[in-house]
């Protein structure tokens, strides 16, 4: 979830009193700390002290190094009310790390020559798009994939008009209320990329608004977009000529056996669906988003696992699973000149993933879920961990943000003990 959303998120909130914990209680007390020694054993315990801990309801974690899957567990409440354990098999939102899987998507176009990254979208598109702040910006493939294309979110539209409950939802919840009065939302069903997107992009679209765009020539300036993202899902979709999640199941999650896994809200089992949390007091109803692609991907930890191990073969050069080599390589090569990506974001960008520390990477933050994909830059070790913890609220932000860092000191301590 971007930096907008929480800003958006804390203007809205502070006109309201919230049915949650104080601040105080919303930090780390008494947090586990690594072991020298940090078997799987000993890492086991040590997440499920962090969710003691913390405010973290439950999470589900894999461990990829040298090639291999060595961890893969869950731990903490898929459900609290019900006593739930997170498992395996607990299909859970992954938020933003749903780009990532827009990249593979994006690599494979490639392979087919369905456009190139150097293609002007306006190419591959059935309307001109036009910056209306710049109208004479050529807004190319390459811009799209590295939030360098001057498409911004419409503060304004994004959360009402692009979030909505699943039908059946008992909406007259703490949590649905919270939803409903801090951001609009309401029951509904998803509709196509092209109506949603359309009634941005189009002249005589109800969200049609300059402030969908920055004042920037393509390339020059970085903005992370969720609307662009979803632009790039709907460019796959309309060159291949089939909807963008069936593309992506049939080229990046059938090869890899991801089968319990989508980015179309309505395949997923809702039965086996972690609850999202506010806090562990005010859990969230189900929700969905018209803007698929950005966020929208839901997987077990064993599909994800998956997804890791390849990843990280990929960057190693071992992999063919989903396109060629060159293809694997092109995803983590980094795009844009140096300084262009805030240095307190990242370093470069490569294909939706970016460049930090040496490692490529991608967090995610949704409403009631967050979750972080990490990978060493040779490949030689990564993990994943998806959990049902509130980070988009400003005054989760922080909370997450520590729980984070103590999840990677964990799988850290992990790593160079085994």
């Amino acid at each position: 979830m971007t930096t907008l959303f929480k800003i958006i998120a804390l203007l809205l909130l502070n006109a309201m009193v919230l049915t949650s914990c104080s601040s105080d209680d919303n930090g780390l007390a008494m947090v586990p700390e690594p072991t020298d020694n940090m078997t799987a054993t000993a890492l086991t315990s040590y997440f499920e002290d962090l969710t003691q801990t913390s405010p973290l309801p439950g999470m589900a974690i894999s461990i990829v190094k040298d090639g291999e899957l060595v961890y893969q567990n869950a731990v903490g409440l898929a459900h609290i009310a019900d006593n739930e354990a997170y498992t395996n098999q607990t299909i859970t939102g992954i938020a933003s790390i749903s780009k990532t899987f827009v990249g593979a998507a994006v690599a494979k176009a490639l392979e087919q020559e369905l456009f190139t990254l150097e293609t002007p979208i306006n190419e591959v598109l059935p309307i001109d798009i036009v910056n209306l702040k710049r109208p004479d910006a050529e807004i190319k493939i390459k811009h799209l994939i590295t939030h360098t294309s001057g498409i911004v979110d419409n503060l304004e539209y994004y959360l009402p008009m692009n979030y909505f409950f699943l039908p059946g939802q008992n909406i007259n919840t703490p949590g649905g209320t919270l939803l409903q009065e801090a951001i609009g939302i309401e029951s509904g069903t998803p509709v196509s990329l092209a109506d949603y997107l359309g009634e941005y992009f189009l002249t005589d679209g109800d969200l049609y608004s300059a402030n969908s765009y920055i004042d920037a020539a393509p390339g020059s300036t970085w903005a992370y977009s969720n609307t662009a993202t979803d632009l790039m899902g709907y460019i796959i979709e309309y060159t291949s000529g089939v909807s963008f999640d069936d593309y992506v199941t049939t080229y990046i999650l059938n090869p890899l056996q991801m089968h319990t896994s989508s980015f179309n809200i309505l395949e997923v089992d809702l039965n086996r669906m972690a609850t999202p949390y506010f806090n562990k007091e005010t859990a969230f109803p189900f929700y969905g988003n018209h803007g698929c692609p950005e966020g929208s991907m839901h997987a077990t930890n064993e599909d994800l696992g998956k997804y890791l191990l390849d990843m990280t073969k990929g960057i190693a050069g071992t992999s063919t699973t989903l396109f060629d080599a060159s293809y694997y390589q092109l995803l983590f090569t980094p795009q844009l000149a140096n300084a262009i990506v805030p240095q307190e974001f990242a370093e470069n960008h490569g294909l939706f993933w970016y460049l930090n520390k040496g490692k490529w990477m991608h967090g995610g933050n949704d409403l009631g879920f967050s979750s972080h994909m990490e990978i060493a830059a040779d490949g030689s070790y990564g993990f994943i961990v998806a959990t049902n913890m509130d980070g988009t609220f400003y005054e989760n932000e922080t909370s997450w943000e520590q729980t984070k860092q103590k999840i990677k000191e964990g799988v850290e301590a992990f790593i160079a003990s085994n």
